[in-house]
């Protein structure tokens, strides 16, 4: 799951014109993290699993919350994309011009990577029988669809990035069956689907469009906060003002009960009524999704902008200045061990390989996190020193 990096971290506060903010790389790092923590799940758990981690009535709670804390990584992702383009553009002689042509070229390597090295490292399979267009895909079509809009006057932006965000749920009822003119095109924009291609390929339009384009356009809309002549404080005071006024908006339309969710009642303990208000709908993301998730981006992203510069930050800002290596590295990382596993004990998970708990989960994805952290700096050094390899701005 994850997202492009166009710009990468200031050692110190302030402008992110001419260099980057360790805020922004650090919040980048830590939902990386959390995604780390949900493959290592998808990986290694999966004989535990309930058809879905968050079904309350059949969900432990300490998989339920791990799961909820992946949540925040697409949205936080795909609001970063839009902001970090913003920021690219903002030293060039035509800033729009600039931050259109790297969005749409980013969003095309990011829609063929999806494709091709992404769905080869989830299944393995060549030629593939299915290809899941997820998180990378709906990025990948999010930039290139920024990089029409951004030509749009800021308020007019602003107020599409709402409508998107707000309304599309007013659409879940509109389907199209297989065969008709406007089955395809739905199915990537709005309804979660399968696409048939032939008779021996199938593509799963994982992540629904049309939300993710409000959400980028929102972000890309949020860079001006970031300019040279904002300041810190008055960022900050931005930051906390909207992330509370997100988390007061969900729970007050959550407690109402409607709108784009399936209702949510009083489980047998309060932890249970607990989960039950937070189980949000991701696919596509629903209006309450996007308010929590986004909510907690905004305070996180406040409160990084607070401590910066301080040395856990700096640890977090390695790993959210590269994320599409770290992206690729660990999703294979994660596939050879799960393969070597099967190769010494049959695939025979749960069985003789695998974790009977949560908390191994964690602890795997800590270590993990670990022994990628050199090879991420590693690469974050090289492509620094590199200016001169242009494909390395991709990564």
């Amino acid at each position: 799951m994850h997202p492009p990096s166009p710009v990468a971290p200031l050692s110190s506060p302030g402008s992110a014109l001419g260099g980057r903010l360790q805020s922004i790389d650090a919040l980048r790092g830590l939902v990386i993290l959390f995604m780390l923590l949900d493959h290592v799940r998808e990986t290694f758990y999966l004989h535990h699993q309930v058809g879905d981690p968050m079904d309350v009535a059949a969900t432990e709670p300490a998989l339920f919350f791990s799961r909820l804390l992946a949540h925040v990584c697409a949205p936080v992702f795909v609001f970063l994309t839009g902001l970090s383009a913003c920021l690219y553009g903002a030293n060039k002689v035509d800033r729009r011009a600039a931050a259109a042509t790297f969005l749409a070229q980013r969003g095309l390597f990011l829609v063929v990577l999806e494709v091709t090295l992404v769905n080869f490292a989830w299944t393995f399979q060549f030629p593939p029988q299915v290809l899941y267009l997820q998180v990378i895909w709906v990025i990948g079509l999010s930039m290139l669809a920024l990089s029409a809009l951004l030509w749009l006057p800021r308020p007019v932006l602003i107020v599409l990035g709402l409508a998107l965000v707000a309304g599309h749920n007013l659409l879940d009822g509109l389907h199209f069956d297989p065969g008709h003119a406007m089955h395809i095109p739905w199915a990537v924009l709005h309804d979660r689907g399968w696409i048939a291609v032939g008779e021996t390929l199938r593509l799963r339009t994982s992540y629904p469009l049309l939300p993710w384009i409000g959400v980028i356009a929102l972000g890309y809309a949020a860079g001006p906060w970031f300019a040279g002549s904002a300041a810190p404080a008055l960022r900050q005071r931005r930051l906390l003002a909207w992330g509370v006024a997100l988390l007061v908006g969900f729970a007050l339309l959550r407690a109402l009960n409607g709108y784009g969710e399936a209702p949510w009642a009083a489980g047998a303990t309060p932890l249970r009524t607990v989960m039950g208000f937070l189980n949000v709908t991701k696919y596509p993301p629903s209006l309450l999704f996007l308010l929590l998730t986004l909510g907690i981006g905004l305070l996180a992203l406040w409160v990084f902008e607070r401590r910066q510069p301080a040395r856990w930050l700096g640890v977090l800002a390695v790993f959210g200045a590269v994320p599409m290596f770290f992206y690729l590295l660990h999703l294979y990382v994660l596939k050879l061990l799960y393969l070597a596993a099967a190769g010494i004990w049959g695939f025979n998970q749960g069985r003789y390989f695998g974790f009977d708990g949560m908390g191994a989960v964690w602890l795997c994805a800590v270590l993990l996190a670990l022994a990628l952290y050199g090879p991420v700096r590693a690469f974050g050094r090289f492509k620094a020193r590199r200016k001169d390899i242009a494909w390395l701005k991709y990564l």
